[in-house]
């Protein structure tokens, strides 16, 4: 799982029995050379999802990590891409990591996802790998918080992979993940919280309606469908929706 690159297995205790902010300082050094990051074919085929949705101003990647998705909204974005994270380690890792020669600028702001520095300031909001940082009780403060930093008719979008059915060795891995990640946090403090198991699509998507999101689903087809016909991918794209013109309310 981890190439020559990556962690050692004390570097990967350490971090695990940190909190989640230090733990990630720690790792954000050899993190690209981890299974934790997401794959680039994600990141791509979520850019070519959301080509044809632009043009975009001012895009978001939010819980940035080393900037990956950053790196994939400079495609997308004409004006700027700002990444948030609240790992100062992983973020000077992304400034190092993204330097594009020309294109938008490219900021990078430490903050916390549950109490963004920003007004109504982007068009497109993303985010990869790390709604497992928040428990479901935080999902309807999260996404008011996104849906304030959206301008209206804004978009936020996040790729979402069908779990592993039992047959599958990866359903009793992130079983087994989870399982002890509980354990951890029970009797280890500060807590880490990274659960996969935790974010469940149907909840995202009453939330996201509950924050006043319209939202889409769609297939990302490089990643073919499972056995019941149900794609292995999708695409959220959840629009926070324009405000009612004054004449149509008096119709």
């Amino acid at each position: 799982m981890f190439g020559p690159e990556g962690p050692g297995l004390r570097e990967l205790a350490v971090q695990a029995l940190s909190s989640v902010e230090h733990g990630y300082d720690l790792l954000a050094p050899k993190f690209d050379h981890t299974p934790f990051r997401t794959p680039d074919e994600v990141l791509r085929s979520t850019a070519r999802a959301l080509a044809p949705l632009g043009p975009f101003e001012d895009g978001l990647d939010l819980c940035c990590g080393t900037g990956a998705g950053a790196a994939a909204l400079t495609g997308l974005c004409r004006r700027s891409v700002t990444g948030v994270d609240f790992s100062a380690g992983m973020l000077d890792t992304a400034r190092h990591r993204v330097r594009p020669a020309d294109g938008p600028e490219v900021a990078w702001v430490r903050g916390d996802a549950r109490a963004l520095p920003f007004t109504a300031a982007f068009d497109l909001v993303v985010s990869f790998g790390a709604f497992g940082h928040f428990l479901p009780r935080e999902l309807p403060g999260l996404f008011a918080q996104v849906h304030s930093v959206l301008r209206p008719g804004g978009r936020f979008a996040f790729p979402v992979l069908a779990p592993p059915p039992p047959s599958r060795a990866g359903f009793w891995m992130l079983l087994g993940f989870d399982a002890v990640m509980r354990v951890r946090n029970a009797l280890w403090r500060p807590p880490f919280v990274m659960y996969y198991r935790a974010f469940r699509l149907g909840d995202v998507l009453r939330e996201l309606h509950r924050a006043g999101f319209g939202v889409d689903l769609q297939a990302l087809p490089e990643f073919g469908r499972r056995g019941d016909g149900s794609p292995r991918a999708r695409l959220v794209v959840a629009r926070r929706p324009q405000p009612a013109a004054a004449g149509s309310m008096n119709s």
